[in-house]
């Protein structure tokens, strides 16, 4: 069994690509984002853009990645994971230096993070930022920069967790998924069995109570959600 977990909205309190883009890239990057959430361009082409505008110095945006915070019973999650030897993987249509950055803030490094990967050039007195798309896959149906449905086919047993538009594509393909917000309301409108969350607290003992059935039963799943 694998645990899959998104990243901004899920692990993270508030999309940390967003916090960064509105602090550092100006307005143009809700113009970028507007052509995405209109179906006119991909998210990976979206984030491309998006992050190219980042104007900041390396110094400065680790001081503002430093102040994102994380789910407080995102920790006690991973220790029953562990404990259970439940591997978890964070995968994210986000980027992989603010997702290492913040995690490592809050004390947790050495997780698996598969994300598109960010690279820094030093030119004209100033950092510039550009974004290497490690996951894309032909046909991807969101044009994301990490195909997420690429990535859990990796595993014989997936339990997904995450709670916006980039969890669309890959939550009708896993055995189990957990789901809050814009997700939740995307499993419900699809038929998709989900179990509901509002953190990682709440999702503690009902993981704890599903995981059981879920490990014995076949491959189709009933539906699971629940308040």
């Amino acid at each position: 069994m694998q645990v899959f977990c998104d990243f901004d909205g899920t692990i993270s309190i508030e999309d940390a690509t967003d916090m960064v883009l509105s602090r550092f890239a100006g307005s143009e990057w809700e113009d970028i984002e507007r052509l995405w959430k209109q179906g006119q361009i991909g998210s990976g082409e979206c984030m491309r853009r998006q992050i190219a505008l980042i104007q900041a110095s390396r110094a400065e945006l680790d001081q503002f990645l430093d102040t994102v915070s994380i789910d407080p019973g995102f920790e006690s999650f991973l220790s029953y994971c562990r404990r259970d030897e439940l591997p978890v993987t964070v995968v994210s249509d986000g980027v992989d230096y603010f997702i290492r950055r913040i995690l490592a803030r809050h004390g947790i490094e050495g997780l698996p993070i598969v994300a598109n990967v960010l690279t820094c050039s030093f030119g004209q007195g100033a950092e510039s930022y550009s974004l290497f798309p490690p996951f894309t896959a032909t046909g991807c149906v969101s044009g994301s920069g990490v195909c997420k449905c690429r990535v859990v086919d990796s595993a014989d047993l997936q339990v997904y967790i995450g709670d916006g538009r980039s969890d669309f594509c890959v939550s009708d393909k896993v055995d189990l998924v957990f789901a809050k917000a814009k997700l939740a309301d995307y499993c419900d409108e699809n038929g998709i069995p989900y179990v509901a969350f509002e953190d990682f607290s709440d999702l503690l003992p009902k993981m704890e109570a599903v995981l059981p059935s879920v490990v014995r039963r076949p491959r189709v799943l009933p539906h699971f959600k629940t308040a």
